[in-house]
């Protein structure tokens, strides 16, 4: 209970320190640390990604693990919710990899050796959002999951249906407003040059034609944009005008970044 290590290692660990409970412990741990070494050049590609909200801050992390086996177990899962109320606790707002890394080491090390296998913590982000409300959503218990805030107060039910929205079309940008202009303007060139019979067109038609793709754009790639996933005749813009999304991330495990 004391190492989560297994009973056979724990009797052979008193056997060697003559009973001696702390000595064994001190042993066990040395143990699992070189344990974990020896795994750590493993190959991890499976885990989870976990949100968590408390006291106006979200987080939002990703640990992984070798096997699916493994991110299933209760374990894992204690360890990873863990890891997210560590993340709250962290100091910053946005990217907490390296300091989150660093504050969870010594845990990781010990479920290595008590799980068998490599872990990882691969990204966290932690936000601070004092006044703002936020939504979350995990699926297929954490293959993806799905964190958003919205300024100001919010009704949490409608902000859970944004966040599984998220999930299933994964959109690239909040709104319109949020494309980087150089986007934009590839997209134009792009709609442009994919169709030659624009090619000496008026100006003013152009900039008709061009206005049309760029709303088929903007449905395809922004989330008050696309069409609904509970109804798509309508979109979220239609749905909550009011409601302010400041920001979101949608993270699935092992993803290429």
């Amino acid at each position: 209970d004391k190492t989560g290590a297994g009973m056979m290692d724990c009797k052979r660990a008193l056997d060697a320190a003559n009973g001696d409970m702390e000595l064994a412990i001190e042993n066990l741990r040395k143990s699992g640390i070189a344990k974990a070494e020896k795994k750590s050049g493993r190959s991890t590609n499976q885990g989870k990604v976990w949100t968590g909200v408390a006291d106006g801050k979200a987080a939002i992390v990703e640990l992984l693990c070798e096997t699916d086996f493994a991110a299933k177990t209760g374990k894992f899962t204690d360890l990873v919710k863990s890891i997210v109320a560590s993340a709250l606790a962290q100091s910053g707002d946005g990217d907490i990899s390296e300091a989150l890394n660093g504050a969870v080491k010594e845990t990781l090390t010990n479920h290595i050796a008590t799980i068998g296998e490599n872990m990882s913590l691969r990204r966290a982000q932690k936000w601070e959002g004092a006044g703002n409300s936020f939504g979350f959503y995990h699926h297929m218990d954490g293959r993806v999951s799905v964190l958003v805030e919205a300024e100001g107060q919010a009704d949490a039910a409608l902000l859970t249906d944004v966040a599984m929205h998220i999930a299933a079309f994964n959109p690239r940008y909040v709104a319109p407003e949020n494309i980087p202009a150089d986007v934009i303007a590839k997209e134009k060139e792009i709609a442009l040059a994919a169709d030659p019979k624009l090619a000496g067109k008026p100006q003013q038609m152009l900039d008709k034609i061009l206005d049309g793709k760029m709303n088929r754009f903007y449905s395809e790639v922004c989330l008050t944009r696309q069409p609904w996933f509970k109804d798509d005749k309508t979109t979220l813009a239609k749905l909550a005008p009011a409601l302010k999304i400041k920001r979101f991330v949608r993270w699935e495990v092992g993803e290429e970044l």
